[in-house]
């Protein structure tokens, strides 16, 4: 990466223009991981620091069925934890969706089985800490289960002196909160829930429901924690960004601060391509900045980095007032899902690669 490239990063949010540029800035990737075909499938990184030695720091990314994978911060691939076989021939085996990393403990949404699992890290990979009697989050019988209204997004953090993680629940409007209960095994015990809204008043005085296939809700995946505030940003792929108070026991009122620009669009469910499409012109309600979905979360000192999926890009807002200060791509990394970014000791910001030709994978750029 060149020098500027490098320094590009993190500075240009400061001084960045008001409105969205025609052409974004372009970052380069310092390295890329390998690439995984299914049924493998990246999803969503995470960074570990190492305390004792950053250079031999671990980023984590989980693959779905295929797992969690660890790297180092060459993108060699140090190992892979396989997600769990399915109980019975005819249930859902594991599916890892999303990761975060809290100290040493890396915590994992288990989509496929509707748990949170716990893993140890260290700079030779990841090592399953779950309590073994852990139990479904938000399902309550095996057939619950198996429809996959399951944990899907994933934030984890330090909040009023306890640990505790967040996660959402797939095509449903609703998150919980839970807290880490440590022993010789970890495990997560659910305090609080909260739903979403997926309809709204728009501007002009009239209702619009989010669209989406019959049966499912506008999902939340990409999620961060704010430990400095205690607050959790929470991105609803249809909808915007959510700012929620967080205390280490429940939720405080949600505040949309960014819309999709499609938000208050008609739009209609067509069964023929199981894509939600235009239905009427868009009366221009929602933001500019962020291209459904809007995805992935993270947090550098004050600025917000959001992925704007559906273009490709990446949004810097000023966390305080959530001015939006810049957006930006990197370079061959499309249509992007999860991302994470550690300042000072690395300087490292990863990101989800989510159409290789071959496949899928992650890009690292350090700064």
């Amino acid at each position: 990466m060149s020098p500027s490239s490098a320094l590009a990063l993190v500075p240009l949010f400061l001084t960045a223009p008001a409105t969205p540029v025609i052409t974004p800035t372009v970052i380069t990737p310092t390295v890329v991981t390998q690439t995984f075909a299914e049924p493998a499938d990246a999803d969503d990184p995470a960074i570990w620091v190492n305390p004792r030695n950053a250079d031999r720091s671990v980023v984590l990314g989980t693959l779905k069925e295929g797992g969690l994978a660890a790297f180092d911060l060459n993108g060699r691939t140090i190992t892979v934890h396989p997600a769990p076989q399915p109980p019975t021939p005819d249930a859902k085996p594991g599916r890892f969706n999303n990761v975060d990393v809290l100290g040493d403990l890396a915590f994992v949404s288990d989509r496929g089985r509707d748990r949170i699992r716990v893993f140890q890290v260290d700079e030779r990979g990841v090592r399953d800490v779950t309590n073994p009697a852990t139990k479904p989050v938000f399902s309550r019988t095996e057939a619950e289960v198996d429809d996959q209204h399951t944990v899907y997004g994933l934030a984890a953090g330090k909040v009023n002196g306890k640990d505790v993680v967040v996660t959402s629940r797939r095509n449903e409007t609703s998150i919980a909160l839970l807290q880490v209960v440590k022993g010789l095994n970890y495990n997560t015990r659910k305090v609080s829930t909260l739903d979403l809204p997926s309809t709204f008043t728009l501007p002009d005085g009239r209702s619009w429901t989010v669209c989406g296939e019959p049966g499912e809700g506008p999902q939340v995946e990409g999620m961060v924690i704010d430990e400095r505030t205690n607050t959790l940003y929470a991105a609803q792929e249809d909808v915007g960004i959510w700012r929620i108070p967080l205390r280490s026991n429940g939720f405080g009122q949600p505040q949309l601060v960014d819309k999709v620009r499609t938000w208050g669009a008609p739009q209609k469910y067509n069964p023929d391509t199981e894509e939600c499409e235009a239905d009427g012109p868009n009366p221009g309600f929602g933001g500019k900045w962020l291209e459904a979905d809007a995805e992935g979360l993270t947090i550098a000192d004050d600025v917000l980095l959001a992925s704007s999926q559906g273009d490709s890009r990446f949004v810097a807002y000023r966390k305080a007032d959530m001015k939006p200060l810049k957006d930006f791509r990197v370079k061959d990394v499309e249509h992007s899902d999860g991302a994470d970014i550690v300042l000072g000791k690395l300087n490292l910001l990863v990101v989800h690669d989510g159409e290789r030709p071959d496949g899928t994978g992650f890009a690292f750029i350090r700064f």
